[in-house]
């Protein structure tokens, strides 16, 4: 049995701007299949960089204080209470901020389908991983952040016959 309210967190990003502490509830509870983090997000800060997933839906519930939502038809104020889902794909996308003066207090519970790729509109980024980002095992083989623009040929570098 865990608690959303405790205060021994299990990790915290310190980046400015996007600050935030959070509990792995799922991966302590032994989850497998769904993933569940708890968020407390200081004033003035984001939760991650605007994106979306490919494989996997998230779900943002509101446990305390307030929040703005980001998504693409816009700005949403969500309090106590209020909940959010986001399917696959571009009309997804989201983004937590806390424009508030106090912190705010989140559950995000995720479907766990590996492998995955999220996208950032924002920067034009691609993050390619194994697993889903949360997964209860090791580190994944394969997590790297990637240029959406950087494309190559199908066949790029590879050896064609006769050549050396």
């Amino acid at each position: 049995m865990e608690n959303v309210y405790a205060e021994e967190w299990d990790q915290e990003a310190d980046r400015p701007g996007f600050r935030w502490k959070r509990i792995r509830l799922a991966r302590r509870l032994g989850g497998e299949l769904l993933g569940a983090s708890v968020y407390e997000l200081p004033p003035g800060e984001k939760s991650y960089p605007y994106h979306f997933h490919h494989a996997n839906e998230e779900m943002l519930i509101v446990l305390a204080g307030e929040v703005v939502l980001r998504t693409p038809t816009g700005l949403h104020q969500m309090g106590h209470g209020d909940a959010e889902l986001f399917n696959t794909g571009a009309d997804g996308a989201h983004q937590v901020i806390n424009e508030s003066d106090a912190p705010a207090r989140f559950v995000m519970l995720s479907t766990m389908v590996n492998p995955e790729i999220a996208e950032y509109p924002d920067s034009g980024n691609v993050g390619v991983f194994s697993e889903a980002p949360g997964s209860a095992g090791e580190e994944p083989q394969l997590f790297k952040f990637l240029d959406g623009g950087a494309e190559r040929d199908y066949f790029h570098g590879e050896p064609f016959p006769g050549e050396d």
